[in-house]
């Protein structure tokens, strides 16, 4: 769907040059040509218009001086710093252009045809005058040589596998004659052949072509040869084979022509000698011939130079066209006519090896042509029009337009196809939105082409005979798409020269700016200058007259107009953007300027601009060839592959393979590059996957339609999330109920939107959605799909700003519930008999489901003619709800007549329900339903119905009542005064009292006067007061409400006891009034643990204290101890331990204490020394080993603590009996006290307490300097026992599982 369009042009003749062009190479340095003639070697620069350097040949006598030598090859090579020419004598001279030196390095003496160079240059191939091949490397040194003509196939010669004679196999629609038939002859080469072997490489320099005129058939044959000169393969014999040859550099065809009997083909060959393809030339046979083709770099485009046949000695036209295929078809996108003059008759004509687009053209008049061009998609522009997603594409003398609004039709088809007289080379589209289908044609022969749409009227269509409808108009349908006609054309002859050489292409970026207005741009008078051309079309006149004439300091490159403000913006060759004020009384050109007032220069040339707006600023967007995006003078992404703008909407394709689309209204330009830097999330409204290699082709206005074009030519239409969301938001504020509907159900949009969009609006013109979507089914799809989450905030997050949701007027209901009530009165309003379907849905979709109100409309839909029967109506509603579900709900109607009918419909057997039935039909009425109600489990009904059975029927209500435990039901069923509600409360109260709530059941019972359980419940509940009072309703005695009395207040004292740590008290009550119940060993624990927990805190804190006073005797009887080492505290280590309130003595005098004391100990027995030990860790306040004693006991209550863990088994015990709340306060009490001794344990047994444990101060291993080390660096502050163990922390065991989940 792309055309080639002009993106510059350039020509110029040398002056004072002498001799006729013969052939020309591109030079090294960038903008120069080199030019061989009869006479010698050219430099042309033709960027500067002159010619820097020149070599004679004819001086050294290479050439001869009379004109008649011929350049047969020609190139230069940049690592020699020389130009390489062959000359038909059979010379290879080296020339040196800056010091004008010709060096001979070569001759063969049958003179050279062809010279041809490998691409990387390694290697140079010669065809000699005697059709040899010679093949040498870079400093001429050869590596062999072979004749051209070849007896034998080559290394590819096919294998036959011998699957039987020619005569045996299947010859088709031929015949057997076919087996017998002769091999034609194949014809001899055309008289105009120049019979010169042509050479063309393959792109990777690898392989090598040469066609060459066989001897013995005089017809052409192609030979692929290999680096070594190898044959591979020869071609098959083709009749009417010509001289042009190339090998596309891709290297999988060699392009040749070939003339048949009734028309001229380009064909192409594969390496192995094969036909495969072609495409028929727009010529008559025999009208002209083919010079050369070439391929351009990149395999995408092939130029072939033709000359008109001879005809009565007049000049022949030449021509040059250039051929692109796409989807395995061949389209002329661009022919360049260059007259008949001499002067313009062609040389040669080279594809540059940088610039992938740019064609060199050389003139035997020393003109020189160069035309740079790219690729475009030119479609319309508008947004209103209904004609304006058509898109043109150029092939020859036609152009092919698709219509996208209305179908997309994958080329080469097309909706319909303009007949032009010429070959097309332009194609503008009116740049109003509201003609944006009118076109304007430039062809070949400068004439413009107006197709205009007209509207219908009484006589029907215009038939216009050149336009004609493609793959839209077939035989026997009538085609529903207008086409335009043909207005008028135009001839344009504006800067022209009839004394000049006719410069093919002249106009280019023709621009349509209103009615009769065009612009186009031409070449000014002096180089890198353009001119804007306004063209305005005279009534009744064939020409277009020049209006105005505007110079462009710079050569334009580029032009995009906006068809919503009319801007015109201008690409110099610079990258300056200018902005062109076509509408202004004087037209001017002026910088394009940003919001800030700097002018806007693209960082890199643009081969694709647009105008759109970011925000509140107009600006212009550019696209490189090396996937830039650019925007102003900002590059803000290097992956992009094309892109497009709609409305608000920028989409473009990645090298990622990605379709993205941002809405430009409120996104400044730093969050645009932003969001193109970084990846979207995968699920994103904005990026969406596409294959690869896919580029923008148009975007269909007012609709969703993205057309995406693949590499190999075929389209594919996606529907961006992005487009969809926004033209659905425009559908639902115009009210377009209908057309957004429909393109969610296509294209699988949440249809929850439709009311989340604006709630508000939704629910006023419900009647108008029902109108308009009108189909039974698709409201009952919307039904389906409606959710209670708001969409615009989950499943469509970029909508909620934009979205106009507003809360719920009736908040007290849900959403879901709310629509189907308003949709179902909207229904009931319009025609309830056409939406009866649609109503069933409605309260089927409520939350909870109608379905008693459903199965009674379809109950009522019984023995009346209507639009639906109740057949019809059960039938949908089974398929909505489950068949044993809406079973049971028939049933609970107690209409029978309807259960039947819906168990006809399930796969229930009659067996089983039809005696079920016929049992219910016998019951009387109040015990048929319930019946009914229980076999639903609707205990509440079967409850109300049962009590008005009778009497009789009392004991199946309380066994109901109980098994159910539906006693709050009951009692509102019966008087307060009547048995039946007495018995109710008693079973009621036996309930709560198994569920330890003695307070509510001693409620139950008091109120129906049940006082002797009353006064148990109360007294279980520790309720004393009330207890004392059911005991007075039951006359009990001074003595019995003293024991009463006595009885309940002992808990209460208990728990004082606790409080105030009387453990032996406490455990005496306990033992008094309940040592016969499992509930005392509670008790026990409980009064254990807390005696535990008591004890723990204060000998915790004592351990502090005696550490703090510790401390300071340390510091006063030893203020500088690195000063004073000979002090005699080492002597008395129990000097530490000393607390405030114990007798100050000297160190002597504890020492001979001690050593006294030892030597009493020592003598003593065992039984003795173990009490002196006790003795000596002695919990007294002042004891030299308080400390330690500390240390002993509180390690005592760890392990003790540690022990009741096995609790767990008192926890199972008091939970099994009912006592959780015992058992809860029993773990939490325990669970309380091993945390504290959990955290305590580090702040008690220290690490440096730890580490003298390990590592004592004395004992056998120790010496006189580690003593002393140890007393100078204070580590004697530990006190020195006999029982390191005490210094070590008892260990909680953590993995033993003791609690109990259900206490927590």
């Amino acid at each position: 769907m792309r055309n080639l369009r002009l993106l510059r042009n350039g020509g110029c003749r040398p002056a004072a040059t002498t001799g006729t062009p013969q052939c020309f190479c591109l030079g090294a340095e960038p903008g120069t040509v080199l030019v061989g003639s009869q006479h010698g070697l050219v430099d042309h620069w033709f960027l500067y218009l002159k010619v820097t350097r020149e070599v004679d040949l004819t001086v050294e006598g290479f050439m001869p001086e009379d004109g008649s030598g011929c350049i047969v090859g020609i190139e230069d090579l940049p690592e020699h710093e020389c130009v390489c020419v062959a000359t038909a004598a059979g010379d290879i001279l080296l020339c040196n252009l800056s010091t004008k030196q010709v060096e001979c390095v070569g001759s063969v003496d049958s003179g050279l045809s062809t010279m041809s160079w490998s691409p990387d240059q390694e290697l140079v191939l010669l065809v000699t005058g005697q059709q040899t091949l010679i093949m040498m490397t870079r400093e001429f040194e050869p590596i062999t040589e072979k004749q051209v003509h070849q007896d034998e196939f080559g290394e590819g010669k096919f294998v036959a596998l011998g699957w039987g004679k020619k005569e045996t196999q299947f010859h088709g629609s031929e015949g057997k004659q076919a087996a017998h038939r002769k091999q034609m002859e194949v014809s001899p080469t055309s008289a105009w052949d120049d019979g010169r072997p042509r050479v063309t490489w393959r792109g990777d320099g690898l392989f090598v072509a040469v066609s060459a005129v066989c001897p013995e058939t005089g017809a052409r044959k192609v030979r692929v040869w290999n680096r070594e000169l190898v044959l591979q393969s020869t071609s098959e014999p083709v009749s009417g084979l010509e001289q042009a040859l190339s090998w596309k550099p891709s290297g999988n065809l060699i392009a040749s022509t070939q003339e048949k009997p009734n028309r001229h083909d380009v064909v192409f060959l594969e390496k192995n000698g094969l036909l495969h393809g072609e495409f028929t030339l727009p010529f008559q046979k025999g009208q002209v011939k083919v010079n050369e083709l070439l391929w351009n770099a990149d395999s995408t485009i092939l130029a072939v130079w033709l000359e008109e046949l001879k005809v009565d000695n007049s000049n022949p036209n030449s021509y040059v066209q250039l051929w692109t295929t796409g989807n395995y078809h061949w389209y002329l996108k661009q022919s360049l006519h260059f007259g008949s003059l001499e002067e313009n008759r062609l040389v040669s004509l080279l594809w540059d090896r940088e610039n992938l687009y740019r064609l060199h053209v050389l003139c035997e008049g020393w003109h020189y042509f160069f035309y740079d061009w790219h690729w475009t998609i030119d479609h319309g522009m508008g947004e209103n029009s209904q004609r304006m997603a058509n898109v043109a594409v150029i092939d020859g003398d036609k152009v092919l337009v698709t219509a996208f609004q209305h179908a997309v039709v994958p080329p080469p088809m097309c909706t319909y196809e303009l007949q032009l007289q010429q070959a097309v080379n332009q194609v503008a589209f009116h740049t109003n939105p509201q003609h944006s289908g009118d076109m304007a044609v430039l062809d070949a022969d400068n004439k413009i082409s107006v197709y205009r749409y007209v509207l219908l009227c009484d006589t029907g269509p215009f038939c216009d005979p050149t336009v004609r409808l493609g793959a839209v108009g077939g035989n026997g349908f009538k085609a529903a798409v207008e086409t335009p006609y043909l207005d008028k054309t135009y001839r344009v002859d504006v800067g022209s020269n009839s004394n000049e050489v006719m410069n093919p292409l002249g106009l280019r970026f023709l621009t349509w700016l209103s009615d009769d207005s065009f612009l186009v741009v031409g070449e000014g008078q002096h180089a890198a200058q353009s001119v804007l051309y306004h063209l305005t079309a005279v009534p009744h006149e064939t020409e277009a007259e020049e209006q105005l004439s505007v110079p462009v300091n710079g050569e334009v490159i580029s032009l995009c107009c906006s068809p919503t403000t009319k801007t015109i913006a201008l690409q110099l060759a610079d990258r300056r953007i200018l902005k062109y004020l076509w509408e202004a009384s004087t037209p001017v050109l002026e910088p394009w300027r940003t919001s800030s007032g700097c002018a806007v220069q693209f960082p890199y040339p643009c081969m694709q601009m647009s105008i759109t707006r970011i925000g509140d600023e107009e600006v212009i967007l550019g696209l490189t060839d090396r996937c830039r995006f650019i925007v102003n003078d900002t590059e803000v992404a290097s992956n992009i592959t094309s892109f497009a703008t709609y409305n608000e909407f920028l989409l473009v394709t990645t090298n990622s393979h990605t379709c993205q689309c941002f809405c430009l209204k409120n996104m400044p330009l730093k969050a645009l590059q932003a969001c193109l830097s970084s990846a979207a999330a995968p699920n994103s409204e904005t990026l969406r996957k596409v294959e690869r290699g896919s580029r923008i082709i148009t975007v269909v206005p007012q609709d969703t339609k993205v057309v995406l074009q693949m590499p190999r030519g075929n389209l594919e239409t996606v529907h961006h999330r992005a487009l969809v969301l926004a033209q659905i938001q425009k559908w639902l504020d115009r009210l377009m109920f209908r057309e957004a509907f429909q393109s969610m159900r296509k294209l699988r949009i949440n249809l929850n939107l439709l009311y989340d969009h604006n709630p508000k609006v939704f629910l006023e013109n419900a009647e108008n959605f029902v109108r308009q979507i009108d189909t039974v089914n698709y409201i009952n799809l919307f039904f389906t799909e409606l959710k209670e989450e708001d969409f615009t905030k989950t499943m469509y997050p970029s909508l909620n700003g934009s979205s106009k949701a507003q809360s719920y007027q009736h908040p007290d209901q849900k959403k879901v519930n709310l629509i189907c009530d308003v949709m179902r009165v909207a229904m009931e309003n319009i025609d309830p008999q056409k939406y009866c379907l649609s109503i069933l849905t409605a309260h089927v979709k409520k939350s909870p489901p109608e379905l008693e109100i459903a199965l009674q409309k379809v109950h009522d839909l019984r023995g009346d003619v209507k639009a639906v029967s109740a057949e019809e109506a059960l039938k949908y509603l089974l398929f909505l709800v489950d068949v044993n579900e809406l079973y049971d709900y028939a049933l609970g109607t107690y209409d029978f007549d309807l259960v039947v009918m819906v168990a006809e419909k399930s796969q229930k057997d009659p067996k089983e329900y039809l005696p079920f039935l016929n049992t219910l039909r016998k019951m009387e009425t109040n015990y048929q339903r319930y019946t009914i109600d229980k076999y639903l489990k609707r205990y509440k009904k079967a409850l109300g119905h049962l009590s008005k059975c009778g009497p009789e029927h009392f004991s199946e209500f309380l066994n109901l009542v109980k098994d159910q435990n539906q006693y709050c039901e009951a009692l509102k069923l019966y008087p307060p005064s009547t048995q039946e509600y007495k018995d109710i409360s008693d079973a009621y109260g036996e309930y709560l009292v198994q569920k330890q709530l003695y307070e509510q059941a001693a409620l139950i019972f008091a109120r129906a006067g049940i006082f002797a359980k009353a006064l148990d419940a109360f007294q279980d509940s520790g309720s004393w007061q009330q207890a004392l009072c059911m005991a007075t309703r039951l006359g009990y005695t001074k003595d019995k409400l003293s024991s009463l009395s006595r009885s309940m207040d002992y808990e209460e004292a208990l728990l004082l006891l606790l409080e105030g740590a009387l453990w032996e008290e406490a455990l005496r009550l306990v033992r008094h009034f309940r040592a016969q119940e499992p509930e005392w060993k509670y008790f026990f624990r409980l009064i254990f643990l807390y005696s535990q927990k008591a004890a723990f805190l204060r000998h915790k804190s004592r351990l502090q204290v005696v550490r703090e006073l510790k401390e300071k005797a340390l510091e006063q009887h030893s203020p500088h101890p690195s000063s004073h080492h000979n002090y005699e505290t080492p002597n008395c280590p129990e000097l530490d331990l000393f607390s405030e309130t114990s007798s100050v003595v000297t160190a002597s005098d504890m020492n001979s204490k001690y050593s006294h004391s030892s030597s009493r100990i020592s003598v003593r027995s065992s039984k003795n020394r173990r009490k002196a030990e006790r003795k000596r860790y002695s919990l007294k306040e002042g004891s030299p080993f308080e400390d330690i004693a500390l240390l002993e006991v509180l390690g005592e209550n760890v392990r003790a603590v540690e022990t009741v863990k096995d609790i767990h088994i008192l926890l199972k015990q008091l939970v099994l009996f009912g006592y959780n709340e015992q058992a809860g306060t029993l773990q939490q009490a325990l669970e309380e006290i091993l945390q504290l001794m959990e955290t305590s344990i580090p702040e008690i047994w220290t690490p440096d307490l730890q580490r003298s444990s390990v590592n004592p101060v004395l004992g056998p291993s120790s010496t006189a300097n580690s003593i002393m080390a140890a007393y100078q660096q204070k580590r004697m502050v530990t006190p020195v026992v006999q029982d390191p163990e005490l210094l070590i922390p008892p260990k909680l065991n953590k993995n033993l599982q003791w609690k109990l989940h259900l206490l927590q």
